[in-house]
């Protein structure tokens, strides 16, 4: 069993002057989910190398245990500070991909022509596609086999417009994501602010926020556990 975690290269908050990236709880809850599971993992990024972590998603009040494991944890650290460049990645060396959130994702994958058809290369090949949190926005130009947008007709969930507006950035990222997704002609629904919520519609698997991370990743095993991984 392979998986691909795909992280942002992005770390400008619009033009708040502010650092944003990855939100660092997303990338290490199905990290070690897949690693418990016996998964091999590879990470990449736009950019490769060292992703940018969100400042916030460092803060006391925002670690959980599996955030401070990853702190003392040699081996996921370096893998961290070099992943490979998107450019050289195959979906067919991969059973399943992994897109995790945080604000850096808004920026640098919506257009991003290498992650586009990475994707549609995993969905082509039915290998399941999950995205929590900003991620989803990974998805937006994504066309499925049919030549229609990916998410179109698809049960989706991913950042709510009432949570940008709780986290006050509303009027800083490039567009809404909610909005964005149901524009596509996603069938998007959402759970309270905060609340873990996942949406699985086939082969794509789609979180709401941070907490959805981990619940997102065990849904993304069930499915590479029936496809015989």
């Amino acid at each position: 069993m392979k998986v691909l975690i795909v992280l942002t290269s992005h770390d400008q908050l619009g033009n708040t002057g502010k650092k944003t990236g990855l939100w660092l709880e997303e990338f290490v809850a199905p990290y070690y989910v897949l690693k418990e599971a016996g998964a091999e993992i590879v990470l990449a990024s736009p950019k490769g190398g060292q992703p940018p972590i969100d400042p916030k998603s460092d803060l006391p009040e925002n670690q959980t245990h599996l955030t401070r494991q990853f702190r003392t944890d040699g081996t996921a650290q370096s893998q961290f500070a070099n992943t490979e460049e998107l450019t050289y990645i195959s979906a067919s060396d991969f059973d399943g991909v992994f897109y995790p959130g945080g604000h850096g994702p808004m920026w640098d994958l919506p257009d991003n022509a290498i992650s586009i058809a990475l994707i549609e290369d995993f969905v082509k090949s039915d290998k399941p596609v999950a995205a929590v949190c900003h991620a989803p926005a990974a998805l937006i130009n994504v066309r499925g086999k049919d030549g229609e947008y990916l998410v179109k007709g698809k049960r989706v969930t991913g950042f709510a417009n009432t949570e940008e507006e709780a986290v006050g950035l509303t009027s800083v990222v490039p567009f809404l994501l909610e909005d964005q997704l149901r524009e596509r002609g996603g069938i998007y629904s959402k759970m309270d602010n905060w609340m873990p919520y996942v949406q699985v519609d086939g082969k794509l698997i789609t979180g709401q926020n941070p907490a959805s991370s981990r619940p997102a990743a065990e849904e993304l095993l069930k499915l590479l556990h029936t496809s015989g991984h």
